[in-house]
């Protein structure tokens, strides 16, 4: 471990510079403040003395609302702090953006305000803090993200793999074969996870794996309005999504041209938002137990403090099926006068 010694050394200052520029002294200059915090995080120098006196984790937000009970980040967060701070830990939630990120190096926010390791949400694969985290010595958990090969970085979240299986499972039940997906671009790790989720879960079930049944596209709203049509003129009878946000764009739009949910297609969310259970109809989703992936972001991060490296925590996921899947409409069932309305088999907020 490297000590102040070593900083002084390597920039030629003496150590009383050091220690004064790791401790905010006003006497010190902030551009030497910043080579001294730039050089500690380098070495990997860990100030002991400040560790001892403050229990300080920070939980870094980029790109998820988290203020209120109802918007996605609310219960990670909360679950993070239910565990931390019984255990004496102070908890700063942070949100930051790339601008940020552009102006300080990870390793230097995290020293320069004395956090002994970090919570990242909703960070991108081009956000530039990720180059940084590939060899960070820094104890850092992400949330649907994953560094590879870095022992002081680990990652949680929820089983795309098997949310998918659930929701082609359940739909295959009900007669469909032709299934869509509509997701944001691939420029995330968890976006990646799910287009690759649903590939395998469509070979697993044998179900046809075709480019123009998938819709990949930035702006939620833009892309319900261009992939739904198109994939309805495919013959595609059920679309999944990558998260319940785009789900109900949906439903807004399927509602805006006639189309029915579910008597002429069905749709599968991700992530049980609260106000998936109240929209028309209510919306089948994967759920994801928010709660319990900040609690264990905590358990990750308190072992990565203890020196055990984790590689990924993965929650199981549930199929929360509601109103928005049916059985698949039989060809020429409209022409033939049958009612596009019958019971289907389904169990209120049940598991797949």
């Amino acid at each position: 471990m490297a000590t102040i010694n070593d900083i002084a050394e390597r920039l030629g200052i003496t150590k009383g510079t050091v220690s004064k520029g790791l401790n905010n002294a006003e006497d010190v200059s902030e551009e030497m403040r910043k080579k001294i915090l730039e050089t500690a995080v380098e070495l990997g120098y860990v100030n002991k003395r400040r560790l001892k006196r403050e229990k300080k984790l920070c939980v870094l937000v980029e790109n998820i609302e988290y203020q209120t009970p109802n918007q996605f980040g609310h219960d990670i967060v909360l679950g993070f702090k239910q565990m931390a701070e019984p255990d004496g830990w102070t908890v700063d939630v942070i949100p930051i953006d790339m601008e940020f990120q552009r102006g300080i190096p990870y390793g230097v926010f995290i020293m320069e305000h004395g956090y002994q390791a970090a919570f990242l949400l909703g960070l991108t694969l081009l956000d530039p803090w990720m180059q940084e985290l590939r060899t960070s010595r820094i104890p850092t958990v992400l949330y649907d993200n994953y560094i590879k090969e870095n022992p002081n970085v680990a990652s949680v979240g929820c089983d795309s793999q098997e949310g998918f299986e659930l929701a082609v499972k359940h739909l295959t039940r009900l007669g469909h074969q032709k299934i869509g997906l509509i997701s944001g671009p691939l420029e995330s790790y968890i976006l990646k996870a799910r287009y690759n989720a649903y590939l395998a879960a469509m070979d697993k079930f044998g179900l046809e794996i075709n480019d123009n049944y998938i819709g990949l596209g930035y702006y939620v709203n833009d892309s319900t309005k261009k992939y739904i049509p198109r994939l309805l003129k495919e013959g595609v009878t059920a679309i999944l999504f990558s998260h319940d946000v785009r789900a109900i764009s949906a439903i807004t739009e399927c509602d805006d041209r006639g189309i029915r949910i579910p008597e002429d297609l069905s749709i599968i969310g991700f992530d049980d938002l609260p106000m998936t259970a109240h929209t028309m109809p209510p919306l089948t989703t994967v759920r994801q137990d928010r709660t319990a992936l900040g609690k264990c972001g905590f358990y990750a991060l308190s072992s990565l403090l203890n020196h055990v490296a984790i590689g990924s925590i993965l929650l199981r996921a549930q199929l929360i099926i509601r109103d928005s899947t049916g059985p698949v409409r039989p060809e020429g069932a409209l022409e033939a006068g049958v009612p596009n309305r019958w019971p289907h088999p389904r169990t209120p907020e049940s598991s797949s």
